[in-house]
């Protein structure tokens, strides 16, 4: 209060009332102006936003600042303080996600719902090959109302070292085809190729976990990685009914959850391990993956990457309000939290039918009025913004037109993206259809600023090739998230280069592949356990025989020692 004269405190009632609302209000507008730039603000301590100066503004080819004549016309041009949708790609088919992968690339993975992944470089190429095909795998529909196809995809926190990404979507195998259940909710893990980064190898796949589900809406199927490092997965109800859950025998009881495991694990026999501060660690009633229950049909969840003063997680989800259910809601997932009977952070009103979809807690640096704000839409194409200063407060988003953005947009909101800097993406179709490609990717910009201001500004690493111990070495297995090489069957030693033989070997002879003898001349069989003397004639080249053996015998030996 000491910018205000001492005299204050003796004007009427309702002038103290305005003057202090005043000072707290200009208080709270410094301390974010203040946060936001200790996190973008330059080093020389100079200008950081337009509208918040530490020092005089600069001028020219370093400034972050708009010239007068600037900001008179952009005033002009955007009224009401409307942001653009800035068009970035078009000609997608039914993009559901854009995510990237955090290894300074600065490159965007766009999800296409049949199954494929693209990578959009950071000059705006689309690379023709995609990084991720496994549309082969992958069951989905061209029905409206149909959520099945590739869901999700997460990048490992540590994708830069170990490679590891994971990715849901459903399916409908053979193995799977007794039974109650209309599809398989899949998640698994891959590695990116050791040959180029642009590209997955799909021959490292493993399984985390498989859900059977009987209804084709409120799948969910997101897949995030908070700051603690674990990976979080969220499912929706299925739209599964008491007699349903009966039917299924216990197959559901990942429905309307959201799961949270470690699959930072040294084990070879499991690819994940349960947190033990997990709410049912040690329950015999409830799974332990499960964090928090009694969701209905996420839209999209994000994770807050500033942690809250206490070092509590943020993630924020829209859900719908119940089964079959038009209103949504917006929750803030907490341990062991049964939202069947928590209240929501947010109340959404029913828009005609149109499905909320969640996006992203906006940290970026290209919009200051938008930072900290929980940035949401829904499927008919309206996008709004939570903003929290004692509690969640809605306000529009207010989108600017063509004439003035170059862009708008158009057509159905279908999921939000994030790119390595914290600016936000928009995923929108004017069709339903999977086989069209009207999709369309936006970049949310704020008309009042640089494109990209100075601060801003981020030096491009080039993807580098995976150069692990592991991932050189081992040959007959795959490696964990840790760095530890899983041999697969038949295998053995450091790095999986031993062949096993199982039996082994007898007489002398040599493993060479799994289950597979190298015999020494006069014996046979497949642990060369049968003794056959061969002719005279043939005695001297059994004995090279018997040298090449002795030779690869030391061979493997010595490799084995090296490795």
């Amino acid at each position: 209060m000491s910018c205000f004269p001492s005299k204050t405190f003796f004007l009427s009632p309702l002038r103290f009332s305005l003057s202090l609302s005043l000072s707290l209000s200009l208080s709270l507008s410094l301390s974010l102006s203040q946060s936001f730039c200790q996190y973008y603000g330059r080093r020389d301590g100079g200008a950081c936003f337009p509208d918040y100066q530490r020092k005089p503004p600069l001028r020219g080819q370093e400034s972050n600042y708009l010239g007068d004549e600037k900001i008179e016309e952009i005033s002009r041009k955007h009224k009401h303080n409307c942001y653009c949708a800035q068009e970035v790609l078009s000609g997608l088919r039914q993009p559901v996600a854009v995510v990237h992968c955090g290894d300074g690339s600065q490159r965007l993975f766009v999800l296409e719902r049949e199954g494929v992944v693209r990578i959009l470089t950071p000059d705006l190429e689309v690379l023709k090959e995609p990084f991720l095909d496994i549309h082969k795998l992958v069951q989905s529909s061209l029905k409206g109302g149909d959520e099945r196809g590739l869901l999700s995809l997460a990048f490992h926190p540590n994708y830069k070292k170990n490679g590891k990404l994971y990715v849901s979507y459903t399916t409908n195998q053979e193995r799977w085809a007794i039974g109650p259940h209309d599809h398989i909710l899949r998640v698994v893990e891959y590695t990116v190729s050791r040959k180029t980064p642009n590209q997955v190898d799909t021959r490292t796949v493993r399984v985390l976990m498989e859900v059977a589900e009987l209804h084709r809406k409120n799948l969910g199927g997101q897949l995030l990685f908070g700051p603690d490092g674990l990976l979080h997965i969220i499912l929706g109800d299925g739209m599964i009914t008491l007699d349903d859950m009966e039917e299924m025998d216990g197959l559901s009881d990942f429905t309307g959850s959201v799961l949270r495991v470690d699959v930072d694990t040294d084990s070879c026999a499991s690819s994940y391990t349960i947190p033990r501060d997990n709410p049912y660690f040690n329950s015999t009633n409830q799974p332990p993956e499960i964090f928090a229950h009694g969701l209905h049909d996420p839209g999209r969840c994000a994770v807050d990457r500033l942690q809250s003063d206490n070092g509590s997680l943020v993630i924020l989800c829209t859900d719908a309000s119940g089964k079959n259910s038009s209103a949504g809601r917006i929750l803030e997932i907490a341990k062991g939290k049964d939202y069947e009977h928590e209240s929501s952070v947010y109340d959404l009103q029913a828009s005609g039918g149109a499905v909320p979809v969640g996006g992203f807690i906006y940290r970026g640096c290209q919009s200051r009025r938008l930072y900290g704000s929980f940035v949401f839409g829904d499927t008919s194409g309206y996008v709004s913004h939570l903003l929290k200063s004692s509690q969640w407060q809605e306000r529009p988003l207010c989108l600017g037109p063509a004439g003035s953005c170059g862009s708008t947009l158009v057509g159905h909101i279908l999921g939000f993206g994030e790119d390595e800097l914290g600016e936000v993406y928009i995923l929108a179709s004017s069709k339903s259809m999977a086989q069209s490609h009207s999709g369309k990717l936006y970049k949310l910009v704020d008309p009042k600023r640089p494109q990209v201001p100075k601060e801003c500004q981020r030096p491009l690493e080039p993807p580098e090739l995976l150069m692990t111990a592991c991932s050189r070495h081992c040959k007959n297995g795959h490696c964990t998230p840790t760095g530890k090489c899983c041999c697969s069957h038949g295998w053995e030693g450091p790095f999986c280069r031993i062949a096993k033989c199982e039996p082994a070997c007898r007489h002398g002879g040599v493993c060479m592949e799994p289950d597979t003898c190298l015999c020494k001349s006069g014996y046979s069989g497949a642990q060369c356990e049968t003794a056959e003397r061969g002719m005279p004639s043939d005695q001297e080249k059994d004995g090279i025989l018997d040298h090449i053996i002795d030779m690869t015998s030391y061979l493997l030996d010595l490799t084995s020692y090296i490795v």
